[in-house]
């Protein structure tokens, strides 16, 4: 039996929230009914930010992380090591690594891994930018720092594939991280130790 709502624009706002990635309709509803319940301008700065999050956020053109400048701050400092590369899935997956404090080289972010069953393929991903920025020669290490799923592992072998044949070091995050942990669940001291202690990789695990 649908619930009945006593308000169309309530029914709308629950199912707008209910959208969201691990929400249901019972969180979506005491989200509103929360935000019902503030002052009109938490509300319309609750909804500026999100609308200008969206219109106005960039993606650096060199590691594909979130900016809010064509090249993000990591890989704009002078200080970082941009011989060293930590390839990522995501940019939560950059903070994860970021928070661990044992990281002072430049990122690479994917946009996902390779996943035939969910239709996503090596085009889908940011691998022939990371490909360009390895022929460039500045970069003289390639570190896989992915999931240690199936399609992470299938992700790495991909990768290891394309640079193979280039003068780079490739090394993967020691495996403190248990088998089929997402990266950015695990803890910063066990992650800070599998960056520390990456090995080599040399297309198996």
């Amino acid at each position: 039996m649908n619930q009945q709502y006593p308000s169309i624009l309530l029914e709308k706002a629950v199912n707008e929230f209910a959208k969201l990635p691990g929400i249901g309709r019972k969180t979506a509803m005491r989200l509103v009914l929360h935000l019902l319940r503030q002052e009109k301008t938490t509300v319309e700065a609750f909804s500026h930010a999100i609308t200008t999050l969206k219109q106005e956020v960039k993606y650096c053109k060199v590691c594909h992380n979130i900016s809010d400048t064509e090249v993000c701050q990591i890989c704009a400092n002078t200080q970082r090591d941009s011989s060293v590369v930590c390839v990522v899935e995501n940019i939560r997956d950059v903070m994860a690594v970021e928070a661990t404090q044992q990281f002072r080289g430049l990122y690479h972010v994917l946009g996902g891994v390779i996943s035939p069953m969910d239709g996503v393929g090596p085009s889908d991903l940011q691998i022939e930018s990371l490909v360009g920025r390895v022929t460039s020669g500045e970069v003289k290490e390639v570190i896989l720092a992915l999931s240690s799923t199936m399609e992470g592992d299938t992700t790495n072998f991909y990768i290891f594939r394309k640079l193979d044949k280039m003068d780079v070091k490739l090394s993967v995050i020691a495996r403190g991280i248990s088998i089929g942990d997402e990266l950015e669940y695990t803890d910063e001291v066990t992650l800070g130790r599998s960056i520390v202690n990456r090995m080599p990789f040399n297309g198996t695990l």
